[in-house]
């Protein structure tokens, strides 16, 4: 009812106002004028819900079921009690004891005996004292000689240090002694009969006494002076002196790195090779050179040169020497691809001792004089082909003048001591140039396991000799060293030496000596090495070279060793 009678009073009003409307469209419109007062703001009225709910009527309904339940509550017993969280243990390495001190004793085939021993005392904080010893002989017994062939050497060093706050020096004095045998007899020359009326043991011996000083933020940056006397039981003597000082000079806001060097050589020999008068020798340099680096980005360059004056006190000769000194570097790709070259020179300051540490069998009637190394060309790359690998391919271009040679003396006939029968070495000088090519190639994988591997090829042209006598054509070495466990450790390692060419003459006979050159073999040489920790003091190794038993040469007519094993023990210790 209520429902119609709203239909009712709304069809009512409508008509209503539809009769008024019509009636209104009738009038007529007059003019008006219209003030607005403000802007027009439009409301919207509150909607009118209808609240009632409808009421169905429906015989297909469903009447819900009323579902009753009921929880039946059963205790559990629990005797579990949560413990309360800590951290968790990390299992640390035990720190490793580093001992100041080791003494190291082995013996071997050839009746081989090896011996060191180093002490380092820390007195205070800033003082420390120390020392070196080694020894290492062998009886020989090189198979098919017919002279000795055992050797000795034994050098010994003291040293004191100290370091105070603006700077710290170290003195340190050693002696050294070495005896061989001039056991290369050439037996296509001379026999048994000869090798008995030969004495070839000689001997070297010497001392020295240097020190160095180091200075902190001085414009002097360091020192060092050292004197060395170097004789053998010819009655051979050389003594030496060198002091050398770096220091930069300050320009405006820059800094020149200058390094200044005095070299004074002196010795004597009492014959020459073929006659008795004494031979002497001797010069002393001075040294100037100073250099600049300039940094820009990845590019570093060093730019210097070296002044060098020689004053030859047994000619009364002076020259002046200028070396150029530059060096550059450029990071193509960070640490991966760095290209470096330069261009160097220097006076290389030949001496007695140098060469007698070189090669031992050299005689004492060498002409001992300096090489004029005009430059050293270089160009190469280097960096990381990861964190573990890096690399360095390196080309060089050597000219030197006067560039000292080891060539076998001439056999005499009429041999009147025990080093002319071709059994020693002398010294040739010629301008030599070298090319070489060389790689290198190291492998840090981590602290249990290193690698590396190295290789250079040369090639040289002579002046005035025949050929660069006693320089190899090729050489290449690899090493590894292999932290097994926690006891054991071992290593290896192998060398490679290509041809070498030297000369050897008989004179003294009516027969034309053959001038032609002879060619030593290449050789391949490998060791390896075995250890076991026994505790943090003492450990045992064992080792092994040339292990392929090669009979080679190292210089003509001077075979070496075979196969040779030693064993010892090393030991650690603080005092």
């Amino acid at each position: 009812m209520k429902i119609k009678l709203i239909i009712f009073i709304f069809s009512l009003s409508f008509s209503f106002s539809s009769l008024c409307a019509q009636e209104r469209k009738k009038d007529t419109i007059d003019d008006q004028v219209v003030n607005v007062v403000r802007p027009y703001q439009p409301t919207i009225s509150d909607a009118f819900k209808i609240k009632d709910t409808p009421k169905l009527s429906d015989s297909n309904s469903v009447k819900k079921k009323e579902v009753k339940y009921n929880i039946f509550s059963i205790p559990v017993a629990s005797t579990f009690t949560p413990a309360k969280g800590k951290a968790a243990n990390v299992d640390k390495a035990k720190a490793i004891k580093l001992y100041d001190n080791y003494a190291s004793l082995g013996v071997g085939t050839y009746t081989t005996v090896l011996g060191e021993v180093y002490l380092n005392h820390e007195i205070n904080s800033s003082e420390n004292v120390g020392g070196y010893f080694s020894h290492h002989s062998s009886q020989g017994g090189i198979e098919d000689l017919l002279l000795d062939d055992d050797f000795a050497k034994t050098s010994l060093n003291a040293h004191y240090s100290q370091k105070l706050r603006d700077f710290s020096w170290k003195i340190d004095a050693g002696f050294d002694v070495q005896s061989y045998n001039w056991y290369g007899l050439p037996q296509n020359f001379f026999g048994t009969a000869e090798a008995n009326t030969i004495d070839p043991g000689h001997s070297f011996s010497g001392f020295n006494i240097g020190g160095k000083l180091k200075f902190e933020d001085a414009i002097v940056n360091d020192g060092s002076v050292r004197f060395r006397r170097f004789t053998d039981n010819q009655d051979s003597g050389e003594n030496r002196f060198i002091a050398k000082t770096s220091f930069d000079v300050p320009i405006q806001d820059e800094h020149i790195a200058t390094e200044f060097y005095i070299d004074y050589l002196g010795g004597s020999f009492d014959n020459t090779y073929t006659t008795e008068d004494e031979l002497r020798y001797g010069n002393t340099t001075f040294g100037l050179s100073p250099s600049y680096q300039l940094n820009q980005d990845d590019l570093t360059v060093n730019l210097g040169v070296s002044l060098v004056y020689l004053n030859a006190n047994e000619f009364d000769d002076n020259k002046f020497f200028i070396y150029p000194n530059i060096e550059a570097s450029y990071r193509l790709v960070d640490e991966i691809l760095i290209s470096y070259g330069g261009i160097k020179g220097s006076l290389i300051q030949n001496s007695y001792y140098d060469f007698a540490n070189e090669n031992p069998f050299v005689s004492p009637t060498l002409f001992v004089a300096p090489t004029d190394q005009r430059y050293n060309a270089f160009i190469g790359l280097k960096g990381k082909l990861s964190n573990n690998v890096s690399y360095n391919i390196k080309g060089n271009y050597f000219a030197e003048e006067n560039k000292a040679l080891f060539k076998a003396n001439d056999a005499q006939t009429l041999a009147t001591r025990d080093y002319q029968y071709g059994n020693s070495f002398g010294v040739v000088y010629d301008d030599v140039t070298t090319f070489s090519v060389a790689g290198e190639l190291n492998i840090d994988v981590n602290r249990n396991f290193t690698l590396g591997v190295k290789g250079e090829y040369f090639n040289y042209s002579t002046d005035t000799q025949a050929e660069a006598w006693n320089l190899p054509d090729i050489t290449g070495s690899i090493f590894m060293d292999v932290q097994i466990s926690e006891k054991w450790y071992a290593g290896a390692s192998a060398f490679y030496v290509g041809e070498r060419k030297d000369q050897l003459l008989l004179v003294g006979t009516l027969i034309f000596p053959d001038p032609t050159p002879i060619k030593l073999d290449s050789y391949f040489d490998a060791n390896a090495h075995l250890g076991y920790k026994i505790n943090d003091q003492l450990s045992v190794f064992a080792k092994v070279n040339n292990i392929a038993n090669q009979d080679y040469q190292r210089y003509l007519n001077f075979p070496v060793q075979g196969i040779q094993a030693l064993a010892g023990a090393t030991y650690q210790f603080d005092f």
